[in-house]
């Protein structure tokens, strides 16, 4: 099956074609780091991190580029909230940043630019679109003139006249046309500013993605991706900016997340009810965010709560329960290792499948579940090993596609492993003996401690939680 992917631009799906064979270059927007970054910021990072695996799985080779917005309004005015220098701050919070993806197993990017390391491309790319008539200086500012780029709103649907000024533009009435937005801001006192051609400023906003893009991947990208929120203005803009300059299609396929909502309202700082990448992770696995995000689609809303919090763990617990040991039986069913190896071949054959239909991991997640109940059951019928452990590790490969970690490390399971044997082999004397209230008590207390016990026809077995 070819890959297909939902392209915002055409609004429909579309074949998977890339300018180069073999070579996929894809650009994501990163956050604008002037606090603590949120779950939602996670959500998108965990999307692109899946896209870009599933593509490497392909057989593609990725250049993948993700920006951190380090010079902006809204880091200008925190830093002058908590008397810090802009740049320091935006640095603090793109260091705690960097760590959370490492957190979240997201694989690191071809290439982490930041707004105030490209001045010099983003100066040369706006003195481009001055000489084409597209920018125009007015004391110290540049502005960027909608109304000469005729495909001016092919992305988002609206049209020029719909762009009002927001919290990332002001209104100046020099401005040409009210739709026309900043490219370069003149200083002001207090503010991070960098010599240029019209006196000292800053960039705006959207000039600065198109300024990178251009540095770390080319005139076209094969990939520009996101979230839904930032369809309009911030990639319309760049869509102006950067074919304005070039002449030539910007990205081919224009792919947006959903937004993360609590409780049916998206989260906003406005609104107080953010929950951050660090308090998520103070009470619970990376792995479980990953899986609430992939039981979702990427491109509709995730609904946030304990409820599907509780969902994730019980499907990564569920997905996990498959790589326990082989308990071989002489009275296994001739046929279950076949039947379980035609299962594992089916599964590969269902998640491409999947996952060529735009990234379904919804869909991909139901076919290793169908693999884990196979495997279950073929454990429980008293397959060997060798047969156990091929189709474990079709699950463990194509988990590892979606960035799920199944083997993850038990702190103190190894040291702790000959006193829960031991334990368990006391519990089943006391079995024997009938004496069944002190081998539950054996039992509870072991689940207490994260250590589940699973009785089967071979014996008790068990696994940390």
């Amino acid at each position: 099956m070819t890959l297909k992917i939902y392209n915002t631009l055409t609004r429909k799906k579309e074949p998977f074609e890339t300018i180069e064979p073999g070579h996929v270059r894809m650009y994501v927007c990163g956050p604008t780091v002037y606090d603590k970054a949120h779950v939602g910021h996670a959500m998108s990072s965990v999307i692109f991190d899946v896209i870009r695996r599933y593509l490497e799985y392909k057989g593609y080779k990725v250049s993948h580029v993700m920006n951190y917005t380090d010079v902006e309004d809204k880091i200008i005015a925190r830093a002058r909230e908590l008397g810090e220098e802009p740049l320091e701050l935006a640095e603090r919070y793109m260091r705690e940043y960097d760590q959370h993806l490492r957190d979240l197993n997201v694989l690191p990017a071809t290439v982490y630019p930041r707004a105030s390391h490209e001045i010099d491309q983003i100066i040369e790319m706006i003195q481009g679109l001055v000489e084409r008539g597209l920018a125009y200086a007015v004391g110290g500012d540049v502005y960027y003139r909608v109304a000469r780029f005729k495909g001016y709103g092919k992305l988002s649907g609206r049209r020029p006249e719909d762009m009002r000024a927001g919290a990332r533009l002001q209104v100046d009435e020099r401005k040409e046309d009210p739709a026309d937005f900043a490219l370069w801001k003149a200083a002001k006192p207090g503010e991070p500013a960098w010599d240029s051609p019209w006196g000292p400023g800053r960039p705006g906003w959207h000039i600065e993605c198109s300024a990178m893009n251009l540095r770390y991947l080319g005139d076209q990208i094969d990939i520009h991706g996101g979230g839904n929120d930032l369809i309009f203005p911030h990639h319309e803009n760049e869509i102006a900016q950067t074919e304005g300059l070039t002449g030539k299609p910007f990205a081919r396929y224009w792919v947006h997340n959903g937004m993360l909502q609590l409780a049916g309202e998206k989260m906003s700082k406005s609104l107080g009810n953010l929950i951050t990448i660090e308090q998520f992770l103070q009470e619970h696995e990376p792995d479980v965010f990953r899986m609430l995000v992939l039981n979702s689609h990427y491109r509709g809303p995730l609904t946030f709560s304990d409820d599907v919090v509780m969902q994730a763990e019980r499907a990564l617990e569920r997905l996990r329960s498959a790589l326990r040991p082989a308990s071989p039986s002489p009275q296994a069913p001739p046929k279950a290792a076949e039947a379980l190896a035609a299962k594992a071949r089916e599964t590969r054959l269902g998640f491409e499948a999947a996952m060529d239909d735009d990234f379904n991991t919804p869909g991909a997640l139901s076919h290793l579940f169908d693999l884990v109940r196979a495997i279950n059951q073929a454990r429980d019928a008293g397959v060997d090993q060798e047969t156990l452990g091929a189709a474990q590790e079709v699950l463990r490969e194509l988990a590892g596609v979606l960035g799920l970690r199944l083997d993850r490390p038990q702190a103190g399971s190894r040291e702790a492993a000959p006193y829960i044997d031991l334990l368990i082999e006391v519990r089943e004397r006391l079995r024997e003996a009938k004496h069944w209230e002190l081998a539950d008590l054996i039992r509870d207390r072991l689940t207490e401690l994260d250590v589940v016990l699973e009785d089967g026809k071979a014996g008790t077995t068990w696994r940390m939680r």
